[in-house]
């Protein structure tokens, strides 16, 4: 394998490494505008409220379970 050969490999990994970390950079961002669009819609529950209602469920039923 010639220098010519080794320098166009290494090019196409770098290109690769680049194309990669602008796709997760890009879903990132996008997963960012996804979080600031469920906290402004006050008619959706944010993620705390839903692990809190999940929460009190389970302890109720749990409580339930365990007066039987």
């Amino acid at each position: 394998m010639g220098m010519k050969d080794q320098f166009q490999d290494k090019s196409e990994q770098w290109q690769n490494q680049a194309k990669q970390k602008a796709g997760q950079a890009r879903e990132q961002m996008q997963g960012r505008g996804r979080r600031r669009d469920e906290e402004m819609d006050p008619s959706q529950p944010s993620q705390r409220e839903r692990e809190r209602e999940r929460e009190r469920e389970q302890e109720d039923r749990f409580d339930q379970d365990y007066d039987a």
